[in-house]
């Protein structure tokens, strides 16, 4: 696939995060169709109340059964944030609102194709006239048993990738912004217009034509490209500071070097300092008091481990060179 963007569409892009997207994600993470480094405490942690899902609430499975890799995913079941603020509930108020004609289109365009045969079970599901809202109750119990309860460590990793996206759009182009997205993703430079190459299997060309690109970084998903109408164009990426979601570290792993040489959660702190963060984003992303955040932060500080920016009215603290150093570990 290939996207055409100008100059003209680094003004008209903009930045969302969708906790509706999250809580699919992190059902298909636990159903093993997503793998990530840096997550398996997590898994661990959220098993249980997975197999609860599973057990309790047959739609969890039917939804599992539609999402595939390399094939076409109803899209009215994860649709893009449209670069507003909605919550989680509004966004699954868009979910409900969708025609059940629509919805009886993407399914079947979802399952059609070799594939596994879906179980009784979800085929009755997919058939029902309800079938919108029992997909949309999977959706909502995914989020308040896997999700919301870490919502704000989650919330304060994505809004910290969105700050970096945009700075590095606007301040160095469309290459910079997209050079680490994911290695599926290319850019090719081409004068006036460039070229987002994504490697997959749709060879169309879709061309921005100034109304922009939305970006959506994800804890638990992977690269979705969006590219059919209404939705708007986005991106789907995953963000950076993943694997510093759980807080504080685990009492029962081992100590590492740099545990031993600060201290746990000064060692926290430090690794969640790969991208720059205020102290209230280190209080929501780790779990600890914002005393012994702004403790922590001071200590490093003079040690000549972290510095702070100045944006605007917040302070944000970076790893110094020295402090890359050893947070390498």
């Amino acid at each position: 696939m290939r996207i055409e963007v100008t100059p003209a569409d680094v003004a008209a892009s903009r930045y969302a995060i969708s906790p509706l997207g999250e809580a699919v994600s992190a059902l298909r993470l636990h159903a093993g169709q997503r793998s990530f480094d840096g997550l398996g405490p997590w898994v661990a942690r959220t098993r249980p109340a997975y197999e609860r899902l599973r057990r309790d609430l047959p739609a969890v499975g039917a939804l599992l059964a539609l999402l595939r890799r390399g094939g076409y995913n109803a899209d009215f079941i994860q649709p893009p944030p449209d670069g507003t603020a909605r919550d989680f509930s509004g966004e699954l108020a868009v979910v409900r609102a969708t025609p059940l004609a629509q919805a009886r289109d993407e399914l079947a365009r979802n399952l059609a194709g070799p594939r596994v045969t879906p179980p009784a079970y979800a085929q009755r599901i997919y058939a029902s006239p309800n079938v919108v809202d029992l997909l949309a109750d999977a959706i909502e119990a995914a989020w308040t048993a896997l999700v919301e309860p870490d919502w704000p460590r989650l919330r304060a990793i994505l809004e910290r990738d969105l700050v970096r996206r945009a700075g590095r759009l606007l301040a160095y182009g469309w290459g910079a912004a997209v050079a680490d997205l994911d290695p599926r993703l290319r850019w090719v430079t081409g004068g006036d217009v460039g070229v987002i190459e994504v490697a997959d299997r749709d060879p169309a060309t879709h061309a921005l034509a100034g109304r922009g690109l939305l970006f959506v970084p994800t804890v638990f998903g992977t690269l979705i490209t969006y590219v059919e109408q209404p939705w708007p164009y986005a991106i789907v990426y995953r963000a950076s500071g993943v694997a510093e979601l759980l807080g504080p570290p685990d009492p029962a792993r081992p100590d590492e070097a740099l545990d031993r040489l600060l201290g746990r959660s000064r060692a926290a702190v430090l690794r969640a300092l790969a991208l720059p963060a205020t102290t209230s984003q280190l209080v929501a992303q780790l779990g600890l008091s914002l005393g012994g955040v702004g403790d922590h932060l001071t200590v490093l500080r003079e040690a000549g481990l972290v510095s702070r920016i100045r944006a605007g009215r917040s302070v944000r603290y970076r790893r110094t060179p020295l402090g890359d150093a050893l947070a390498a570990d």
